[in-house]
């Protein structure tokens, strides 16, 4: 069958396109605003992109078209499937349907760490000898792409995420999977242009509980009031907890690491380069869901102690003149806070430049942004692109919105400008942090070659 993918280039649909080609499938695709790391993976796996959504591309005459969710009402080729009458169907669906099916999933869900835990997970799977499918959302070196499959495989680790699924299907994404076992990382209210309130997003996981069998395994936090209403709602599943008062918890030490406890009880210890009490949370659950699929637990502790983070999670760029450059993810106040309290422990009293780039449709609402003074608490210098025009202009005056904060702060308008002033005021032992969700203009790339010109010869 040939497939043509609309928005193939997001991280979901890139993967959903690997899989589609390992099941056997003619893939190509389309999308706009192409970046690294995903547009480099398509590449080196050898399908084809259409740059853009003009009408033209029907005359590649696939057998079905699947359709991402950046994909809206009025883009010229959605407009030419459906006058056609062509056949289309999500991403989410189609998995579902064509590969789920007879497959143990472990689905990965939660407001934040989805896809580090997610990576985690399957790197735990594949050193303990079983080599599972999986799909993801960012690329964790050890497993060097985002997704795999095999269908003689019956394991698939998949990253469950609660956005909906596509402009004909308001459903979230994770009601499609049927997972047998399923980590609710946590939950709290995001996504604002598509959730009016944390209800909502409740019932959505409230649905993807219903469909979790009795002899699978729900994994989660001892302590989230959130998903203690969604699991009120009704639960037919075993569940494990971990956190401060849970099943699993996790004894932090001054050098980073820390003892894995279970049931009052240590059972070893994790030694890796992560930071961070959400990472320790992260890799408690991954435990606990690698147990349940028949993974000891002491073998996942040494699997743990071996893995070496995902692409754009506290990513390091580059080091020049004693500079650190990372590159993260994070977009929701909570994961910024979390983000950078894990950095103010690895590197003590040395300054901290936080460069934010409020790209995400909640962040652009500016439905959260009085909670970023108190989520950028850590930073010593504050960085923030504040653009007025085009796609990813903000609703808000983050001048303005982060005011009350007690360091230095700069907004701009411009990539360009934005880089020269953090250039210009970093120093030896800083470490600088930029922080979105999309490529941010290359932002690191010019801030690192800008160090590197101000070095002296």
């Amino acid at each position: 069958m040939h497939i043509h993918i609309l928005g193939i280039c997001g991280t979901f649909m890139g993967g959903l396109a690997l899989i589609a080609r390992a099941a056997g499938h003619t893939v190509t695709g389309c999308d706009t605003g192409v970046y690294p790391p995903m547009s480099t993976q398509l590449e080196e796996q050898g399908i084809a992109l259409v740059e853009g959504f003009d009408a033209q591309q029907t005359s590649l005459r696939p057998d079905l078209y699947i359709v991402g969710n950046v994909v809206t009402r009025g883009n010229p080729l959605m407009e030419a499937i459906l006058d056609q009458g062509l056949p289309y169907i999500s991403g989410p669906q189609w998995l579902g349907e064509q590969v789920l099916q007879g497959q143990h999933v472990l689905a990965v869900a939660g407001t934040h760490g989805k896809t580090t835990t997610s990576s985690m997970l399957a790197w735990v799977m594949q050193e303990a000898g079983m080599s599972p499918n999986f799909l993801i959302g960012g690329i964790a070196p050890g497993l060097k792409v985002s997704a795999r499959f095999s269908p003689a495989v019956k394991h698939f680790v998949i990253e469950a995420d609660e956005y909906d699924t596509a402009f004909f299907d308001k459903r979230s994404k994770f009601v499609h999977y049927r997972p047998r076992t399923a980590i609710l990382n946590n939950l709290e209210y995001d996504h604002a242009d598509i959730f009016p309130d944390l209800p909502a997003i409740e019932t959505q996981f409230h649905h993807l509980v219903r469909t979790i069998p009795a002899s699978g395994l729900i994994v989660r936090p001892s302590q989230c009031a959130a998903l203690d209403r969604v699991l009120e709602r009704g639960l037919w599943t075993p569940v494990e907890s971990f956190g401060e008062s849970g099943r699993w918890q996790a004894i932090a030490h001054e050098d980073g690491s820390f003892t894995v406890r279970r049931d009052e009880r240590d059972i070893g210890t994790v030694a890796w380069t992560l930071s961070g009490e959400h990472n320790r949370m992260n890799a408690l659950a991954v435990l606990a869901a690698a147990e349940h699929v028949g993974v000891p637990a002491e073998e996942g502790i040494k699997a743990l102690t071996r893995f070496q983070g995902v692409k754009r999670r506290m990513e390091l760029r580059g080091t020049i003149a004693g500079v650190k450059v990372y590159d993260d993810f994070a977009h929701h106040p909570t994961a910024i806070r979390t983000t950078l309290q894990g950095l103010r422990k690895q590197v003590g009293a040395n300054r901290i430049l936080a460069v934010l780039e409020p790209r995400s449709n909640t962040m652009k609402l500016g439905t959260m942004a009085a909670q970023l003074p108190n989520a950028l608490q850590e930073a010593n210098l504050v960085f923030c692109y504040a653009e007025t025009h085009g796609k990813h202009a903000l609703g808000w005056d983050p001048a303005q919105v982060l005011a009350p904060l007690q360091v230095p702060t700069c907004c701009e308008d411009s990539v360009t400008e934005l880089a020269a002033a953090v250039i210009a005021a970093a120093r030896p032992g800083d470490s600088i942090v930029v922080m979105s969700n999309g490529s941010f203009g290359g932002i690191h790339e010019r801030i690192l070659e800008g160090l590197h010109a101000s070095v002296p010869l």
